[in-house]
C-alpha cells in the first residue's frame, strides 16, 4: 500500500479509548497517532494498548489545534456525522492522510472541521465509540487502498472455494430415445 496515514482525536478524555485507538492504529500500520487538547490523565492509555504502540509509532500530543503540524502534503480528514459529510463507503482516501475524530461525548470543533480537507461519516444511525469509529475508518482505508480486487459476486472468497463447477446432467431426450 502506497502512502501513509495517521489517526487521532480532538478532546479525547478516556485513556482506554486512546489506548484502543493506538493499538488498532499500530495493527493497521499507521505512521503516527495524535491527540489535540486531550485530557491530561491519558498516561493510563498503555493499559488498553497491549501492542505497546507508543514504542513502535510516534504519538503527538498537541495542546491546541493551532499547534498541530502535519507533514507536507498530508490531508486532514474529519470523521463526523454532519449533513454534508461524504459517506465512508464511497470516499476515496488521500494517499497521505491524518484522520481526526471527535471526543467521546461531543463533536469535532468548528475549528477542526474548518481545517479538514475532507469530512467523512460512518453510515450509522447515531454516534459510535471513538475507538470503534477509528477502527472502521482504518479498515475502510485498508480495503480501498490495499490492492485488493473487487469482491466476488457469489458468497465466499475470490478463489471460488465454495462455488462448485457446473456438471452437465444426462441428456434426457437422448435417454428417452434409447429407452
Amino acid at each position: 500500500m502506497r502512502g501513509y496515514f495517521g489517526i487521532g482525536a480532538e478532546r479525547i478524555s478516556k485513556p482506554m479509548n486512546l489506548g484502543a485507538l493506538m493499538r488498532t492504529a499500530h495493527a493497521f500500520g499507521a505512521g503516527f497517532v495524535f491527540s489535540v487538547d486531550a485530557e491530561r490523565r491519558l498516561k493510563e492509555a498503555h493499559i488498553a494498548d497491549t501492542s505497546k504502540a507508543d514504542g513502535q509509532i510516534p504519538y503527538y500530543q498537541w495542546d491546541r489545534l493551532e499547534d498541530m503540524v502535519l507533514p507536507r502534503g498530508c490531508q486532514l480528514v474529519g470523521v463526523e456525522l454532519t449533513e454534508d459529510a461524504v459517506e465512508l463507503p464511497v470516499f476515496r482516501h488521500p494517499p497521505q492522510a491524518a484522520y481526526i475524530l471527535g471526543p467521546e461525548k461531543g463533536s469535532l470543533s468548528p475549528e477542526a472541521l474548518a481545517r479538514c480537507a475532507h469530512v467523512v461519516k460512518i453510515p450509522t444511525r447515531f454516534c459510535i465509540n471513538v475507538s470503534l469509529a477509528g477502527a472502521l475508518v482504518m479498515y475502510d482505508r485498508h480495503l480501498s487502498m490495499g490492492g485488493y480486487g473487487p469482491k466476488p459476486i457469489m458468497p465466499g472468497g475470490p478463489d471460488g472455494a465454495r462455488r462448485r463447477a457446473h456438471v452437465q446432467g444426462p441428456d434426457r431426450q437422448q435417454d428417452a430415445k434409447k429407452g
